[in-house]
């Protein structure tokens, strides 16, 4: 059994039993332990910077090494404005004095948005404007623009949690207004979990809570592949999509490629080829990632895949069978080459290596897809299980 080791803010009442309340039900996977350290507001001043020295963050995690925790995690989504970087230094810190892999709330939440491709992201907070504000500007350096839904302007962190569930369900749905990729629900003493995990398939996006986000990360981290069904697609599938996102990107580059795409069918895991359950790009590259326009079963060369069961090699288009259209005029590409993803008896999808100029592909591309094919059987077969499975 996995234990995690959590950081909590002093006047934090929410994070401890949404934790429990997530891993009920998980048949003896984890257990979550806590130690507190004093925050009791949020605001842009010396005063409540000081609040997250590392000194009592780094005291706290030693004694929760003392149980031998497998995880440390800052519970606190502090490093949303006071810097990304922070809390980098603050996971090396908390692991250099314990030994223990460790995370932040912040670092998981753009992990989670790593995991599916998220650039576009709406935010709920409780925070007064002036730290929204901030917060938008951090996650644009980290490459995620943010729709900021009204924040509810509140700086004092224990009345975070007096905000009803109902009032951060609507703040939700507001940060939804425009064409955003999925939402984010920033503070751990909000009751967003609940909320968000109701309102994905109304909303078609994925809803990141950031209690949700941060048990997410430390059972991911832990080795566990979390598989927590009815809180919400990340604690679901996000180790899924994390996996996926780390076999492509090892794949583009290994080949050198502009775009490596995977597309599955998976539905329990919400997962259709017609929209790509993971991509890598290259620096400038256009993304294909939500384009559902083409009926992916129907083109020719996934046709030709289905038939055949063996990588599709194209160092141009000049010979059948010939790529859509739209993949050359829209998306640049001039050669490509496929592999197949077959469990059991069924082509369930495949990889995609796209090159903006023609090219050949090597014995060495070859066997570099054929590596990255097997890491994705692998992570098929060995997902949802415990590490000591």
């Amino acid at each position: 059994m996995i234990r995690i080791g959590m950081l909590t803010p002093s006047s934090n009442t929410c994070l401890e039993p949404v934790t429990y309340r997530l891993l009920h039900g998980s048949e003896g996977l984890a257990t979550a332990h806590f130690a507190r350290v004093p925050v009791t507001r949020i605001a842009l001043d010396g005063g409540s910077d000081a609040q997250f020295d590392p000194a009592p963050m780094l005291a706290a995690a030693r004694q929760l090494a003392d149980a031998r925790v497998d995880v440390l995690v800052w519970n606190g989504t502090s490093g949303s404005w006071l810097g990304v970087d922070r809390d980098r230094a603050l996971a090396a810190a908390l692991t250099e004095a314990t030994g223990i892999p460790a995370t932040t709330s912040t670092l998981a939440l753009l992990d989670a948005c790593a995991a599916y491709g998220v650039t576009r992201l709406g935010l709920a907070v409780p925070y007064t404007r002036d730290v929204a504000e901030r917060i938008v500007t951090t996650y644009a350096a980290e490459g995620v623009d943010c729709l900021l839904a009204e924040p509810f302007g509140v700086g004092d962190n224990e009345a975070f949690a007096r905000i009803p569930e109902p009032d951060v369900a609507r703040q939700i749905e507001e940060a939804t207004a425009e064409d955003v990729h999925a939402v984010a629900v920033v503070c751990t003493n909000v009751h967003g979990a609940g909320a968000a995990a109701g309102l994905e398939e109304a909303l078609g996006v994925p809803v990141l809570d950031s209690v949700a986000a941060t048990l997410w990360k430390a059972l991911d981290l832990a080795g566990a592949h979390p598989v927590l069904v009815g809180h919400g697609e990340l604690l679901r599938s996000g180790s899924l999509r994390a996996g996926f996102q780390q076999i492509l990107g090892a794949l583009r580059e290994a080949l050198g490629a502009d775009r490596t795409t995977l597309r599955l069918d998976l539905p329990r895991h919400g997962l259709h080829v017609d929209l790509t359950a993971a991509e890598a790009l290259g620096e400038g590259v256009r993304s294909i990632r939500r384009d559902a326009s083409l009926d992916q079963r129907r083109l020719n060369t996934v046709e030709w895949l289905e038939r055949h069961r063996v990588p599709l090699v194209q160092p141009h288009f000049d010979d059948r069978p010939h790529p859509p259209q739209a993949l050359v005029d829209v998306y640049g590409v001039r050669a490509q080459m496929l592999s197949p993803v077959v469990r059991e008896t069924e082509m369930t999808g495949w990889i995609s290596a796209h090159s903006l100029a023609e090219r050949p592909w090597t014995t060495a591309d070859r066997t570099a897809m054929a590596r990255a094919i097997d890491h994705v059987h692998h992570l098929l077969d060995s997902y949802g299980k415990a590490p000591s499975a």
